[in-house]
């Protein structure tokens, strides 16, 4: 079975010409031009029609978990960044794990289940889940809930992650507080039955809390263990703390900066943005704009990975000619062409995909080691060697 990557000019639709499908495109995309402009215009009152006023409730077991999580990553970072006793290559093991993890969110959790932009196989979507449940970032049914509900209502207080609340909301502050109103009731409203119909995403919701404490602990910390042969106490600060926080911002990053600084290229009246420090942080997650703009094509991007930095979908390519992917969707070069004249700017577009591949993949594995840079530099300085 030869599986090709599926140029989409319209879908679900009954059309005789391609002159039809694109007149009936451009409608579409019209149409949902306004209604997320619509959405986004509307900064949903807080007032509601009997007085209600929202105020922000702090969830203070949420708060003194977060301070926690992060003074423990402190303190594993300061113990084995800065300690020369620890080989100056073990460092890599938290970062790596964390990426691998990521995909399971990236790849799977986005782009698989949450916009259906390609299909997997069951060996594939039971790996995917793995990895997302190592990411400890909710399960997959709670986070494809609050990912659409987040592109249906973008920025507005029907997001769980309003940009517009600033920078630290959307970044972490909206696990620290309950959920606003809207959050809830519009969330009741979003259809999940195809995610539900999934047994792997079914057999995860059920036992979340053995896997959690399996795939997320567990495991990794003795895999590192047995790898490195330190003990398990210091596998456990490495492997899992400071891994789980790495992961954490990583991805929040693509709610927050994603958000808030870069370049609206393809749709000037989204607040999504193209940031390319994200796209290196996140695996190719930054290009927002464009993922708001065509939420459905697998890349999340105008270009694959041959021609920008974007290991996801380098990853979904790979499952594919192996055979565990398919049916990949893909928007058409003239769709997005239109879309840029009719409500993007030519000009950011332009210098965005200036440098060239090669310098941007330079610069994405330098940013995404720079962590380490920062680290071994370091322990240079206060040790005298790595």
């Amino acid at each position: 079975m030869v599986n090709s990557t599926s140029n989409i000019h319209c879908e679900q639709l009954f059309c005789d010409s391609d002159d039809q499908k694109e007149f009936i495109v451009e409608k579409m995309n019209s149409i949902e031009d306004n209604n997320n402009d619509n959405d986004n215009k509307q900064h949903e009152s807080t007032n509601d029609c009997n007085g209600y006023v929202y105020r922000r409730q702090i969830v203070w077991r949420n708060v003194f978990a977060m301070i926690l999580l992060h003074l423990l990553a402190v303190y594993a970072y300061i113990y084995f960044g800065l300690d020369n006793r620890i080989t100056w290559y073990v460092l890599f093991w938290p970062d790596i794990l964390a990426r691998i993890s990521a995909l399971g969110v990236l790849a799977g959790s986005h782009r698989l289940w949450s916009h259906r932009s390609y299909r997997a196989r069951l060996p594939l979507r039971i790996f995917l889940m793995i990895l997302q449940t190592m990411a400890l970032q909710n399960d997959i049914y709670d986070w494809c809930r609050d990912h659409r509900l987040h592109h249906k209502h973008s920025d507005t207080n029907s997001d769980p992650y309003n940009a517009r609340r600033g920078f630290f909301f959307s970044h972490m502050g909206w696990l620290m507080v309950r959920k606003h109103p809207d959050v809830i009731s519009k969330g009741k409203t979003i259809d999940l039955s195809d995610v539900w119909s999934d047994p792997v995403v079914r057999f995860q919701r059920r036992f979340y809390i053995p896997l959690v404490l399996l795939l997320w602990g567990i495991l990794p910390t003795y895999f590192c263990h047995y790898v490195t042969g330190y003990t398990m106490v210091d596998c456990f600060f490495g492997a899992v703390i400071v891994r789980y926080v790495l992961s954490l911002h990583y991805a929040w990053l693509v709610n927050s900066a994603a958000h808030l600084y870069g370049y609206r290229m393809y749709d000037q009246s989204m607040e999504p943005r193209e940031n390319r420090m994200v796209v290196y942080a996140s695996m190719g997650e930054g290009y927002h704009n464009y993922h708001h703009a065509f939420p459905w094509d697998y890349s999340a991007s105008e270009h694959g990975w041959l021609e920008c930095f974007n290991i996801t979908t380098a990853f979904i390519d790979l499952c594919v000619w192996l055979g565990l992917a398919y049916d990949r969707k893909k928007a058409d070069k003239k769709i997005i062409q239109k879309r840029i004249e009719r409500t993007g700017d030519h000009e950011s577009h332009r210098k965005y995909f200036g440098p060239g591949t090669l310098v941007d993949y330079l610069l994405g594995i330098i940013s995404s080691y720079g962590f380490l840079i920062v680290t071994w530099t370091l322990r240079y300085l206060i040790n005298g060697k790595l």
